[in-house]
């Protein structure tokens, strides 16, 4: 049998859950937590700052160039879901490259991408060439959140992980309020450098998003990843040095046995693994849950500015009371760090989606500022306490040769749902108003929780070969 075909089938066995953690894992499961991974934390989340900038900016611009370009609902709606759609098909293909050509290799990949297109759509002179470029800079971000829950669960401690996997979206979500806030202050000062205000949005998203790229150089490759693909002494060497640098050197030479987990091996191969043995229903359910999750928690960051002008305020008083609203996402993320370790992740998820539901009908509902920020802020802080808990579930619950992948594939459902979302819910909002909008997510949500009640495993406190 040629070498080739004895990949495939290592890629195609089973791993299975309770597998003994080895070598250059042990190691890293054994490490103190330390300033080195504090750091490792500060830059991933960085990055993620930008990808949430991005999913939120639609919004943001939409009401904007709905008045500057005399955009009708369907103008609208293709604003926001342009870059979703961009980012459904980076989610499928920068995942599975992610498992095939490292996960540091994607990581500059796809922060590359969106900084090139997203400065060039800041010159769009039409709406078709800002949906084209748009697109190509969703493109680029479609992984980035995927990246950010596999490779921080692959260096995290099993102690910790949840917790410091949550501190990194609470530095992502301060993209949230960023560019509502940026939104209100450049429409007001509507051109700066006579220049566009909202073009100086994607500018700044743009520029920072390379800066955060020219710091992620020094991120190691992962040594679990390493291993996966046989470079079984390069793994070993990466995880040397990260004990070294988080304080606690090791004695000896780091094992490079076999850990036991299927090898890495074609796509075919790595979704024959997803849809076979005990992962089929967690394949199942995931791809269930990222089509309803969408719908939970994208809705509202999405649609509060359109609702809000919907109710009568105008775009620059919108964009202000969308902002203070905003701010709850990286304060319920903030909030959900002690959280994600104290109770089993999938019955937080499950808590957490509920209350959404409940408090988006409020916001739907309310007439007062004071009840429609009060209502968003709390919708937004839940949310986050939601979006925080499942982004570390579905990074635990399959093995490193398709971490990526799966959850890649899956999620890229929850892009191209939110690009497909918009053409339903902004002319549903113009007809039925925002209380149907709303009552119609409550009641996928309860369906969202069922999914997972009944087919998601427990993970909380495990390593990840434990997990399988």
């Amino acid at each position: 049998m040629s070498k080739a075909n004895d990949g495939e089938g290592a890629a195609m066995t089973e791993a299975r859950p309770g597998t003994a953690t080895s070598g250059p894992a042990a190691v890293l499961e054994s490490l103190p937590l330390s300033g080195w991974h504090r750091r490792l934390v500060v830059l991933v989340g960085i990055g993620s700052f930008f990808d949430l900038y991005e999913v939120f900016l639609g919004g943001v611009l939409a009401p904007i160039l709905a008045r500057e370009w005399a955009l009708g609902s369907a103008g609208k709606a293709a604003v926001v879901s342009s870059g979703f759609l961009g980012m459904f098909v980076g989610a499928v293909l920068l995942s599975i490259a992610a498992d095939r050509f490292g996960r540091r290799t994607v990581f500059l990949l796809n922060l590359l991408t969106y900084s090139l297109f997203s400065v060039a759509a800041a010159f769009s002179p039409n709406l078709e060439t800002f949906l084209v470029l748009r697109f190509l800079a969703g493109l680029g971000l479609g992984a980035e959140l995927v990246l950010v829950d596999t490779y921080l669960a692959e260096f995290l401690p099993r102690r910790v992980r949840g917790r410091w996997t949550a501190w990194a979206y609470t530095v992502g979500f301060l993209g949230v309020p960023v560019a509502a806030l940026l939104g209100g202050r450049l429409v007001a000062a509507q051109s700066i450098a006579g220049v566009d205000g909202w073009r100086w949005l994607l500018v700044a998203g743009g520029l920072g998003a390379f800066f955060v790229l020219v710091l992620r150089l020094v991120l190691p490759e992962s040594p679990r990843w390493l291993v996966a693909h046989g470079r079984r002494e390069e793994a070993a060497a990466v995880a040397a040095d990260v004990a070294r640098r988080a304080g606690a050197p090791v004695e000896g030479e780091v094992s490079t046995a076999d850990s036991g987990e299927p090898r890495a091996g074609s796509t075919v191969a790595v979704l024959r693994i997803a849809f076979s043995g005990v992962y089929r229903t967690r394949t199942v359910m995931l791809l269930i849950f990222q089509v309803l999750q969408t719908v939970a928690y994208y809705g509202f960051g999405t649609l509060a500015p359109l609702v809000l002008v919907a109710k009568g305020f105008d775009v620059t008083e919108s964009l202000g009371y969308a902002a203070l609203s905003f701010a709850g996402y990286p304060l319920g993320s903030l909030a959900s760090v002690p959280l994600v370790e104290r109770f089993e992740r999938k019955w937080l998820i499950i808590a957490s989606a509920l209350a959404i539901g409940v408090l988006g009908i409020v916001f739907a509902a309310g007439v007062t500022p004071l009840v429609i920020v009060g209502s968003g802020f709390a919708l937004t802080a839940v949310s986050n306490v939601f979006s925080n808990a499942f982004h570390i579930y579905q990074a635990e619950i399959f093995p490193t040769t398709i971490r990526s992948t799966a959850g890649g594939i899956a999620y890229s459902l929850s892009r191209a749902t939110s690009a497909f979302l918009p053409f339903v819910a902004v002319p549903l909002l113009a007809t039925a108003g925002p209380i149907a909008v709303f009552g119609g997510a409550a009641g996928l949500i309860v369906l969202l929780c069922l999914d997972v009640g009944l087919l998601g495993p427990r993970s909380t406190g495990l390593a990840l070969e434990e997990l399988g």
